[in-house]
């Protein structure tokens, strides 16, 4: 049995109401204290990445570039399944199992991929397995390692100018907690939101607040992509 000593008090509605108003100026503080978060990762420096690595998918060997399926920016989760792995990582999955529908970041220029070590067999039974449907690649050469996941997970932000890739953002342990909605996912980007009460960089795309919002099926995106997983 609970130990209910150890529950908050209860209160009259009118006690309740004062307490949730006191609470929501701290919730509404720390969401200003987010946006400023927000603001400061979009003017991280970048480092330019080359683009000679290469991914296993379902249409045939990519590279980095080709990731980003014609967007210009790019997100990539490292999930750590490995080959013959008797115990996919949870937290991984869990974490797959929160990523929102890839239509609402499309319609703000960014493309999601995972990328594993196992080979691309395994990823395709592993998300069927799952009923999942983003995009998932097998990575043979030293993509993890040179992005800062060495035997863990990971999430790397990359940006592509005409023929040049950008290294943007980089996070692993707690700092994948907070994701799961698209807003979470778009203020990792270079680009942001994208509406215009951003603060962002001179020459950042924007557009009125809420006016991209659509329902998934209404983007009218295309079937298909670059990797065919």
């Amino acid at each position: 049995m609970a130990d209910t000593t150890l529950r908050p008090k209860v209160v009259s509605k009118d006690e309740w109401a004062e307490a949730r108003a006191a609470l929501l100026a701290e919730e509404k503080a720390l969401t200003r204290a987010q946006d400023r978060l927000a603001a400061a990762r979009r003017r991280l420096p970048r480092h330019e990445v080359e683009d000679r690595y290469r991914f296993e998918t379902g249409t045939g060997p990519v590279c980095l570039s080709d990731l980003f399926d014609g967007r210009d920016q790019l997100i990539v989760y490292h999930h750590m399944l490995r080959r013959a792995d008797p115990d996919p990582c949870p937290g991984c999955s869990m974490f797959a199992d929160s990523v929102p529908h890839l239509a609402h970041l499309h319609a703000r220029n960014t493309s999601l991929v995972m990328v594993s070590q196992a080979p691309l067999a395994e990823i395709k039974t592993f998300k069927a397995r799952m009923g999942w449907t983003m995009p998932w690649v097998e990575t043979r050469d030293s993509f993890n390692a040179d992005f800062g996941v060495t035997g863990g997970f990971g999430l790397n932000v990359f940006l592509r100018e005409g023929g040049t890739i950008w290294r943007t953002y980089f996070t692993n342990a707690r700092g994948v907690e907070a994701l799961g909605s698209v807003w979470s996912f778009l203020d990792l980007t270079p680009y942001g939101r994208q509406e215009t009460w951003q603060d962002a960089p001179g020459g950042t795309p924007q557009d009125a607040p809420y006016e991209w919002w659509r329902l998934h099926d209404d983007y009218g995106e295309a079937d298909g992509g670059c990797c065919g997983t």
